[in-house]
């Protein structure tokens, strides 16, 4: 049952998201992303997974197998770099896709 929340990245970035409940994975290194991204999706019990913007960038490969899918959704958050904008276009390319234009944005 996809029922539960997990956030990805580095350890300074993610650690207080436990104290609202969410379940914590630390990836401090970027090559090792793609990895827990994978196993993370596959447990099947996640419905949203938050990953920092590094970490999102960094797993760009095993993130698309699941561009497709409803579930889990895999959302950038900033980290410890500070926002770069990835959530932003994202949601964009989201609402132009679905409405034809982008609407909040532009």
């Amino acid at each position: 049952m996809l029922n539960r929340i997990a956030v990805i990245g580095e350890r300074e970035s993610v650690k207080g998201f436990a104290a609202i409940g969410f379940e914590i994975i630390e990836c401090d290194e970027p090559q090792k992303a793609n990895h827990i991204l994978r196993n993370t999706a596959e447990a099947e019990v996640y419905s949203i997974i938050y990953m920092t913007e590094e970490m999102f960038l960094a797993s760009e490969k095993e993130r698309k197998k699941y561009e497709e899918k409803s579930l889990p959704a895999i959302i950038p958050i900033p980290g410890l770099r500070g926002n770069t904008g990835i959530g932003r276009q994202r949601l964009s390319d989201f609402v132009e896709r679905a409405v034809g234009s982008d609407i909040i944005f532009k």
